[in-house]
């Protein structure tokens, strides 16, 4: 469904979007430095574990609370939880926070950054999918070009060189991000924005802590060695990057196109230099300032071409009429429109 038909189907305005997509770019632009400190002294996946764990269950308690989903999710939306919560967060940010540890933040955010060229291409490759127009592949392009330009050769060398597996589980990361975001439209998840996201933090959480019992993460944890940065780092991933931003994140993949609700892939290396330069002290050059320019005009091409393409059919779960809003549509997603 085209980004306006989906919006007046759910009541949100464009100045809803803008703030969500704002908040995006703002927020999780700052998170790849706040996981560095976290992981300094947490061990990666017990980290984000207890991230997601905690604000899974404070956004589920919350729509509970409200009256905008039950006490105990169905047994279809805990399966679709499930899968959702593996897809976005032990695979996607699960690869994030343990490449870290292996890879400069300048390659991790150029291969993150390949977010929304994977999602094009998953939605492209899926039956019944929407073929990319000329305008979004040459967005998609750009924005590349653009973040090669922001790191440069130097950052896209690391001290050392790249270090390949970190490469390349971050770029499998990107995948099941993107796969997870165009499936998510598709399963039997919680109506609401809210419960949907708590029960994929959840669900997702307790897959991140599987993972790290299962490295040995458990046995050799010393909570008495976490340093203040690192839980100060912790709460702010929990607060921001996780109740705020994925939360929006969920909603505006209910009321946009994965495409452009992914644009703040570009966005978020043009923030963190923006940040490393207020407050750190980091020279910040002409080329940055091209580079920035180049990614902006790039998220505001794909956001165009985006918002004129025509949608592909839904399937037939997703139009099923027990799985349509029922109240309060202002903060219902409709099926055909769900996604993450």
């Amino acid at each position: 469904m085209p980004d306006a038909s989906a919006r007046a189907a759910t009541g949100a305005t464009r100045g809803q979007v803008a703030a969500a997509l704002g908040a995006l770019y703002l927020i999780w632009g700052s998170t790849y430095l706040a996981i560095r400190f976290a992981i300094e002294t947490i061990p990666p996946f017990m980290m984000a574990g207890a991230r997601f764990v905690a604000a899974g269950l404070v956004l589920w308690a919350f729509a509970n609370f409200r009256g905008w989903a039950p006490r105990w999710p169905s047994a279809r939306e805990w399966v679709a939880g499930t899968v959702i919560g593996a897809l976005l967060l032990l695979g996607g940010n699960g690869a994030v926070v343990w490449a870290e540890q292996r890879v400069p933040s300048g390659i991790a955010a150029l291969l993150v950054a390949t977010v929304p060229l994977w999602i094009v291409l998953v939605d492209w490759a899926r039956p019944g999918g929407r073929r990319p127009t000329l305008g979004v592949a040459v967005g998609l392009l750009l924005g590349l070009a653009g973040l090669v330009l922001l790191v440069g050769l130097d950052g896209l060398r690391g001290t050392g060189g790249v270090d390949l597996l970190g490469a390349l589980v971050l770029t499998f990361g990107s995948i099941t991000w993107a796969v997870g975001s165009i499936l998510g439209k598709r399963m039997p998840l919680p109506k609401h924005a809210i419960a949907a996201t708590g029960l994929e933090m959840f669900c997702g959480g307790v897959l991140l802590f599987a993972l790290g019992a299962a490295v040995g993460e458990f046995g050799t944890f010393d909570p008495s060695a976490v340093s203040t940065r690192s839980l100060l780092a912790w709460g702010y991933l929990f607060t921001f990057g996780s109740l705020i931003g994925f939360t929006a994140y969920i909603w505006l993949l209910g009321v946009v196109s994965p495409a452009k609700a992914s644009t703040y892939a570009y966005v978020n290396p043009v923030v963190a230099v923006l940040l490393g330069w207020a407050f750190a002290n980091e020279p910040l050059t002409a080329r940055m300032f091209v580079a920035a320019a180049i990614i902006i005009a790039a998220v505001a091409l794909i956001t165009v071409a985006q918002s004129g393409q025509p949608a592909s059919a839904p399937t037939p779960a997703a139009a099923a009429p027990d799985e349509r809003p029922r109240r309060r549509k202002s903060k219902k997603r409709p099926r055909t429109a769900r996604a993450g």
